[in-house]
């Protein structure tokens, strides 16, 4: 009892130093719009041209030239589901053919999904929710055969969650889904231990490609 009374306190204190760094981003990220938005008028007014090549050129990516992401999953010793193969990493605005839904990472939009404990009711772009997922985010998702309370549940603790964010993909297999850059389990609700264990594990975890980057500041619906 005692190992699960520190376990708990070290989490919630791991949590609440994410939230005050993630507050402390928001305010530097304030002053950088600032200052950026003069950068980008005087661009514009001076380089209007190549503003736009440059546009084209980070979205030229497509659907079908996704090769990046192969590979396969292998199933760890704890139920955890790891991406065996390359991921790709580059911005692109197209849609992305993903090997697997949900997608557990790979090229993706330039701008991310938010996702400081972010319940989406609808479903959302992949692309943008993979960008999440590189900054060390968690993806809970559920289908249609989800049960509401259990859905309820789920969102409250991605609610009470930094680096979290949920929506519903209909297409996935499994009823509930957690998903992290190149990880990924199916669980059975809220209550499953195995919730609590991913979120641990993989909330600004190991295998974050951008730890620290921010969960704000993107897409809101």
């Amino acid at each position: 009892m005692g190992t699960a009374k520190k376990s708990s306190a070290a989490r919630t204190a791991r949590i609440e130093e994410m939230r005050r760094a993630e507050q402390a981003r928001e305010r530097r990220n304030r002053i950088l719009v600032v200052a950026a938005s003069v950068v980008v008028v005087a661009g514009l007014v001076a380089g209007g041209v190549v503003l736009v090549q440059a546009q084209s050129d980070d979205g030229g990516s497509s659907a079908a030239d996704d090769a990046k992401t192969a590979g396969k999953f292998a199933t760890d010793a704890d139920g955890v589901r790891a991406w065996k193969g390359t991921l790709g990493r580059e911005h692109v605005t197209k849609s992305v053919d993903y090997p697997v839904t949900p997608p557990v990472g790979g090229d993706h939009n330039p701008v991310w999904m938010n996702c400081n404990g972010d319940v989406y009711e609808d479903e959302i772009n992949p692309t943008n929710a993979v960008h999440s997922l590189e900054h060390g985010a968690v993806w809970v998702t559920y289908n249609g055969d989800a049960p509401k309370a259990e859905v309820e549940a789920l969102a409250a603790k991605v609610r009470k969650t930094p680096y979290t964010l949920m929506s519903p993909v209909d297409g996935q297999k499994d009823p509930v889904v957690l998903t992290a850059w190149g990880h990924q389990r199916t669980v059975t609700g809220a209550a499953d231990p195995a919730v609590d264990a991913f979120l641990e594990k993989f909330v600004q975890g190991q295998q974050t490609p951008e730890p620290g980057a921010a969960c704000t500041g993107g897409l809101s619906k």
